[in-house]
């Protein structure tokens, strides 16, 4: 009554070639332990394309499984999922019993069931005898029996989230095989909310699309500028934009070229609003504004607009200008308030996506703001963006510079490194500038009794990002417990740096502490929350995170987690060290322990291998 993986039809198919599996590694191992023997399953809960599917595939590869799916054609045929197990006619009880010899039932799109295979499958999970893999929609309409499976009352119940940025950036360096610019990796990002779905639609249509992406020769990456690519496949997404009511077509197009709109502005019918609200279009956001549901919806009604329809809408070069004014102007505010968590600013995403100029002031600050939340290689995309038009602005070379430095790189030809605290916060201005300009934009940086008579001569690359520091009291609290020797002190303040957006800090501050602390378990829990958080810093290599070291390793361990680091396999390094593969597994498992490593992912921010970088 069991069938192997290879065999099953009836779960919808992987991408052909499929995707690497990347990221969910946690959850992978749960899901397995949760399929062991004597274990009754589990049910897998998540918004549409966060990658259930693929998920399941990984957890049950290699395993007698049996494979059903919901699909929306079949919901009122009686037993549908179940048409190639189970017997015409066959009654509830009886199907029951038929199914009762399976050991692995993995039942995909369970929301879609039609009531009677629904209820088949809860009667399975009753009896117990069936380890049971459940994957549902968040939010979906259910049948009766799907919706108290996924409830969690009988069976445990796992409830993904999309995937980080961070996981999504290795995954489109890995499906593109090109190295992708990290403002396009935003902007698919963006467009795609984690619905693993659409990201492909989006990345084959780039990739398919003659020119859509244009390699950047000074970065070695590509970008992508422009309108966004109207596929089939990424129409038939946005077909509820298709209004046969003019007044909802022009609110929306209003939305698409202007948002956020405040509800109270001139033309905007709160009616239309409501019934395109209903409709799951637009929503209204606390600060009595209204935007599009998706920013999808934005990008392909502009992408289908007339040229003069989108000359209108836009309003001239005089309607941005102003808004990307006022959003320099609060990201400046935030990083002189030493809090840069991430609010976005669309203003400018906007501008790059559409492939217009963005003044070398603005650039600076997107690159400043960017480069303190630890998105370093973000921070030189923007520095680039702004270098593009103002080739000698000194904001976006200082802000290369740095950007390079704590990425470990060679910082490009620039003026002197200026001395920080020369920089006063202020709106960039946004017209053009003399490129002998001042640091235009950025906030004042300085650190407490920083030596403020330095000249730009006396300092290095790496010294002057360490005085970069903006003021505040986290930041004079982590430089006393630095100069105390106080590892408690610098979990605390990376403990707050990071709910304040700066995890480049907080990063460097759980390192510093993890060789500072004299229990072994806090050594090791700082240094699992420093890989942690230099995970999400886009390759950080700064000296605080080189210390990381591999001193409480054997050297046997301190081999094989090099060359593991450098990205070989377990077969490789045990054909090099002429070991057995499970003498290299057990090594590993150690030296994970030991330095508080999840994975072999998180090896390249332990070991001091320049060439491990992420993309």
């Amino acid at each position: 009554m069991t069938t192997s993986v290879r065999d099953a039809r009836t779960l919808r198919p992987l991408p052909s070639p499929p995707w690497p599996f990347t990221g969910r590694d946690e959850e992978l191992e749960l899901l397995r332990g949760s399929l062991g023997p004597g274990r009754p399953g589990i049910v897998v809960t998540g918004p549409a394309g966060c990658g259930r599917s693929r998920l399941a595939a990984e957890a049950v590869r290699g395993t007698d499984c049996v494979r059903v799916a919901g699909t929306p054609e079949t919901r009122r045929t009686a037993f549908a999922a179940f048409a190639h197990l189970l017997p015409e006619g066959v009654t509830l009880h009886r199907a029951v019993q038929l199914l009762a010899g399976v050991r692995l039932l993995l039942v995909d799109d369970a929301h879609l069931l039609d009531d009677d295979s629904a209820a088949v499958v809860h009667q399975l999970a009753v009896h117990g005898r069936t380890r049971l893999l459940v994957l549902a929609t968040d939010g979906a309409p259910a049948p009766g029996a799907v919706a108290r499976l996924r409830s969690g009352d009988l069976l445990p119940r796992l409830a993904l989230e999309p995937l980080p940025r961070e996981d999504i950036t290795r995954l489109l360096a890995t499906a593109a095989g090109v190295p992708l610019e990290p403002l396009t990796v935003n902007r698919l990002h963006g467009l795609s909310r984690g619905d693993l779905g659409l990201l492909r639609d989006l990345l084959d249509a780039l990739l398919r699309g003659q020119g859509a992406l244009n390699r950047d020769p000074e970065a070695q990456e590509w970008r992508w500028r422009g309108p966004i690519p109207v596929t089939p496949a990424l129409r038939e997404r946005a077909a509820a934009l298709a209004r046969s009511c003019p007044e909802e077509r022009e609110i929306l197009d209003r939305l698409a070229f202007a948002e956020p709109l405040p509800l109270g502005l001139e033309g905007l019918d709160l009616g239309v609003l409501e019934r395109l609200e209903a409709d799951g279009l637009v929503h209204a956001d606390d600060d009595a504004t209204v935007r599009l549901a998706h920013p999808l919806y934005g990008a392909l009604l502009r992408a289908v607009a007339g040229r003069l329809r989108a000359r209108r809408l836009a309003g001239g070069r005089r309607t941005w200008e102003a808004a990307l004014e006022s959003e320099a102007g609060e990201l400046v505010r935030r990083i002189d308030g030493a809090d840069v968590r991430d609010g976005g600013a669309p203003v400018g995403e906007w501008l790059v996506g559409e492939g217009e100029a963005v003044p070398a002031g603005y650039a600076g600050v997107r690159a400043r703001f960017a480069r303190l939340r630890g998105e370093l290689r973000e921070a030189v995309a923007w520095a680039r963006e702004g270098l593009a038009g103002a080739p000698g602005d000194a904001g976006c070379l200082w802000e290369l510079g740095c950007a390079a430095a704590q990425l470990g790189e060679s910082a490009p030809a620039a003026p002197s490194w200026p001395d920080p605290g020369d920089c006063r916060p202020r709106t960039p201005a946004l017209g053009p500038e003399p490129a002998s300009s001042s640091i235009a934009g950025r906030a004042r940086y300085s650190r407490p009794n920083r030596d403020a008579a330095a000249t730009p001569d006396h300092v290095t690359p790496q010294d002057a990002v360490r005085r970069a520091a903006p003021d505040g009291d986290v930041f004079a609290r982590h430089a006393d417990a630095l100069d105390r020797g106080d590892g408690p002190g610098l979990d605390a303040a990376a403990a707050e740096l990071e709910e304040r957006g700066f995890l480049l800090f907080a990063a460097e501050a759980q390192a510093q502490a993890a060789q500072l602390h004299r229990d072994p378990r806090a050594a090791r829990t700082a240094r699992t929350r420093a890989v942690a958080l230099a995970r999400r810093c886009q390759g950080a290599r700064t000296p605080a995170l080189a210390g990381l070291v591999l001193g409480e390793l054997t050297t046997r361990q301190r081999q094989i987690v090099t060359l593991a680091a450098a990205g070989l396999s377990n077969r490789q390094i045990a054909e090099r060290l002429t070991l057995s593969v499970r003498t290299v597994g057990n090594h590993l498992y150690g030296a994970y322990t030991r330095l508080g490593a999840s994975d072999r992912a998180a090896l390249p921010w332990i070991v001091e291998l320049p060439d491990t970088r992420t993309a």
